[in-house]
């Protein structure tokens, strides 16, 4: 089994991993099965009213109004979740042969189903029933119809209600995987560019106004900090989601003679939950996951708001790939930051979806309602989304380049070492705010003649300060000033080398861990 890198548990689910090779979409389809109606069964049609109709039909008079089952339905959605279903049920059906509750004959028959059935679903080849509502019943209908009686024991102990908060956390533990590789393999992009432009000088901003230059670099290394930190998030949202819920049944625990603890040890969480109630209507897990989600997608809409600022015209400090860009259907001339934009348009999706799910959780009493059902799509659209935006956003980063040339001649416009000027000032024994009006008087004096006050002579600054002498135009350049931000954490080359040597360490502890 795969080692998973959430909570120390690992992967339950073998080889055959959602987003295997970090692809960012269409990972979690099931590819070419199909859904089947009454219209293309029509010898359902005269399935009789009672027990027969549902498998939890026994109490019922009537056949479920087809609009009802439509509206209620959720295999449509819900089937990405067929692998972590029947990981689950394996589980279950070994635990329920460890106590004694099936057979070891029984349990042999309902494993070789279940793995009959994966493989089908895996294939395409597998059909979907609507009217058996989701993928828990449309697995366990097949099950009993490939092997008779033994299937209708793997319920046993066993509700909806925890089978479905189950399936979610072990698809949620694998997405914590998935993105912190994905936030991983952006860092790297990161970092590689930030090593090819150590020793690149651009005008660092405030207010979008140009304030004091730093290296290309030390901007990079900021946003190695921010996936960071989402990297963190996920890392600590995944020890919640590593909790065992299975056992709880519909919301008050079971009488028979289950073995919660062995469940957990075949699907590796480290602990089972402490309340049946609580297991089965908390989705906390699901709303911290979509939280840091969000958030990653803020953390990609800013920097994909720089690129597009830096790619037109009046920037024009990056270049990005041409296979990332478009044309203009009527503007030949046309190169569109169409990437970008879409992945600053798509936050507002995922945080739409975190809204969706607070505002679903918001009025639910206790235990299982319904309304549970719709966690699914948001969550599911803010894996896919935040997935693919990582990944191109890192191909994106990985091929761009700046225009070392046009930052050259940004950097002698907008007096940016002027603060520079102030610190020299308060090394003379100057009051910081003193300094900070002189320096102000002599950046306007600088500006009414159309100069930077770096173009200053020193009868000019001397004006405005007697205590300015020859060295200060060492301060006033945009190298000496770059240099001279030695603080820890600051945009001087002798930081920023140790800030991307410590990067490509983290890097490479990741990339050890996650091989291991």
């Amino acid at each position: 089994m795969a080692e998973s890198k959430t909570g120390g548990s690992r992967s339950v689910t073998g080889g055959n991993r959602i987003g295997a090779g970090r692809e960012a979409t269409g990972t979690n389809k099931v590819g070419a099965n199909r859904i089947v109606t009454a219209a293309d069964k029509p010898e359902d049609n005269r399935e009789a009213p009672g027990a027969k109709m549902k498998m939890w039909g026994g109490r019922f008079g009537e056949k479920t109004a087809a609009s009802v089952e439509a509206f209620t339905a959720s295999i449509h959605f819900d089937a990405r979740l067929y692998r972590h279903d029947i990981a689950g049920s394996r589980a279950h059906a070994r635990m329920l042969a460890h106590q004694g509750l099936l057979s070891a004959d029984e349990c042999a028959r309902i494993l070789s189903g279940l793995n009959e059935i994966e493989g089908e679903i895996a294939r395409g080849a597998f059909v979907f029933r609507p009217e058996l509502e989701d993928i828990h019943m449309n697995i366990e209908k097949s099950l009993t119809e490939r092997i008779g009686p033994a299937g209708e024991k793997l319920h046993t102990a066993r509700s909806r209600n925890d089978q479905v908060a189950l399936d979610l956390r072990l698809y949620l533990r694998e997405e914590c995987d998935r993105i912190m590789a994905l936030l991983a393999d952006l860092q790297a992009a990161l970092v590689r560019q930030a090593r090819r432009y150590r020793q690149t000088v651009m005008p660092g901003y405030t207010h979008l106004q140009r304030a004091q230059p730093v290296l290309v670099a030390h901007h990079l290394l900021a946003y190695y900090e921010m996936f960071g930190r989402d990297q963190a998030r996920l890392a600590d949202c995944g020890r919640r989601i590593n909790v065992l819920p299975l056992g709880a049944v519909a919301l008050a625990g079971t009488g028979l003679p289950i073995d919660r603890e062995f469940v957990a040890r075949q699907l590796n969480f480290p602990k089972v939950s402490a309340n049946s109630m609580d297991s089965v209507s908390d989705r906390d897990f699901v709303v911290e996951f979509a939280a840091a989600a969000a958030l990653i997608q803020v953390h990609l809409s800013r920097l994909a708001e720089e690129l597009v600022l830096w790619t037109s015209e009046e920037f024009a400090l990056v270049t990005l790939p041409d296979a990332f860009c478009t044309g203009s259907s009527i503007m030949p001339q046309k190169k569109n930051p169409d990437v970008p934009e879409l992945i600053r348009g798509k936050s507002g999706r995922v945080i739409g979806n975190l809204m969706a799910l607070l505002t679903m959780l918001k009025g639910l009493p206790m235990t299982y309602n319904r309304d549970l059902q719709e966690d699914k799509e948001p969550i599911f659209d803010t894996v896919d989304t935040v997935a693919a935006s990582l990944a191109l956003s890192a191909e994106l980063m990985a091929g761009l380049r700046f225009n070392e040339q046009k930052l050259a001649a940004t950097l002698n416009r907008g007096c940016m070492t002027a603060t520079d000027l102030a610190d020299y000032l308060v090394r003379k024994q100057v009051p910081f705010r003193q300094a900070h009006a002189i320096v102000g008087r002599a950046v306007a004096y600088a500006l009414g003649q159309g100069r930077d006050i770096a173009e200053l002579s020193l009868i000019e600054l001397r004006r405005f300060a007697e205590s300015i002498e020859e060295d200060v135009f060492q301060v006033l350049s945009v190298s000496g000033s770059v240099a001279s931000r030695v603080s820890p954490g600051g945009t001087a080359g002798i930081r920023v080398d140790e800030a991307i040597a410590e990067a490509e360490r983290q890097l490479a502890d990741y990339a050890q861990k996650e091989h291991q």
